[in-house]
């Protein structure tokens, strides 16, 4: 493991903050995000316009250091997946999506997850550890670098979609939230960087406190015995609770949540699930999201046919709830939702994936 600093890992005050213990003036800071982000420069000796002495000296004792990429895998329909492996050996997956007018790029949070919903390819594989800032930041720094490279048009949406559960790791994807957000990095708006939660209330409540980022809830069911089975944290955190956190994120506004809602066959898309989640989503103000299933080795969903899935669409658009359904992309080289997997060694224990901890309070 290295003994240098990562820039990655701080924001714009953090880095100010570190410079100044350095002696060097604040606006430094500014330089060298500049650099770093906008630019894509790794190298200190590259960035001319600060001075020889103290780049030599930032080349001692810092470094900018992403993710390193093992696999580069390009869809047919144009999506590319990356592997990449951190310092420790673990191996995280993201996602690009170039869609016309706009390239997403999904992003994992933590090395696996905790959670084990039972549709989700990640929750299969467990959980290892939280990512650092520097390693959720680096997934988008790469991901332009190699972009730029190739004459393929920049990230300019990211959304937390990717392996782990960002809530659970709500310091480091706050930090690498700013440093998205900042106008000397990546200058993205709120509108254009998507947090996906299961519904971790405590976070769900801090987190309005702390940003207005978009907000998506993967809700999966329309009431709590159903959901419990898929998304095992509604044993703690029940649709009622959740839906009211979601409510109170989004405001009275021109905002709404997104609900995502995985499409399995004669599991949760019958028409008495949609119009129990078209009764329960009313006063809350979201669109919904429907997600065809995506298989992965040894799970014994099936995805939902395209009528059943227009079927059930239809009866949400009939009561008012903007309703699309999700185009799946990526699928050809397990890319798409539910099916990343990255490469890790589990350190917990399958019957403690559900112990979730946030801000001190334990499952």
């Amino acid at each position: 493991m290295s003994d240098q600093v990562n820039l990655l890992n701080f924001d714009r005050p953090a880095l100010a903050a570190w410079l100044q213990s350095r002696g060097e003036k604040p606006f430094r800071a500014q330089q060298l995000m500049k650099w770093i982000y906008q630019h894509g420069i790794d190298d200190f000796a590259a960035m001319t316009n600060i001075a020889k002495p103290f780049r030599e000296e930032l080349a001692a004792v810092a470094e900018i250091r992403g993710p390193k990429v093992v696999a580069d895998q390009e869809s047919l329909d144009g999506s590319r997946k990356w592997l990449l492996e951190l310092q420790d050996g673990n191996r995280i997956e993201s996602v690009y999506i170039p869609e016309p007018g706009r390239a997403t790029l999904c992003i994992s949070s933590q090395v696996g997850c905790a959670l084990n919903c039972s549709f989700c390819s990640t929750a299969q594989q467990g959980f290892n550890r939280n990512l650092t800032s520097a390693e959720i930041v680096g997934q988008l720094w790469i991901a332009n670098r190699l972009l730029v490279a190739a004459g393929q048009p920049p990230v300019s949406n990211v959304v937390f979609m990717g392996m782990g559960e960002p809530l659970l790791n709500f310091d480091q994807v706050m930090t690498a939230i700013a440093i998205m957000q900042d106008d000397f990095a990546y200058a993205l708006s709120k509108r254009r960087v998507t947090i996906s939660t299961a519904g971790v209330v405590p976070a769900l409540r801090r987190l309005a406190e702390t940003t207005d980022v978009s907000l998506a809830l993967s809700l999966h069911a329309p009431d709590d015995e159903l959901r419990t089975q898929l998304v095992p944290l509604n044993r703690k955190y029940a649709i009622a609770e959740v839906l009211d956190a979601c409510r109170d994120y989004v405001g009275e506004g021109r905002r709404r949540v997104t609900i995502e809602y995985v499409m399995l066959d004669g599991v949760n898309d019958e028409d008495r699930h949609a119009r129990a989640l078209a009764k329960l989503l009313q006063g809350v103000p979201s669109k919904v999201n429907l997600i065809p299933f995506n298989p992965f080795p040894r799970t014994r969903y099936h995805r939902s046919s395209a009528a059943r899935i227009e079927r059930f669409r239809d009866i949400l658009h009939r009561s008012g709830i903007v309703t699309i359904t999700r185009k799946t992309r990526g699928d050809d080289i397990d890319a798409a939702c539910g099916q990343l997997a990255g490469d890790f060694a589990d350190r917990t224990r399958r019957r403690e994936r559900l112990i979730v901890e946030v801000n001190g309070d334990i499952a």
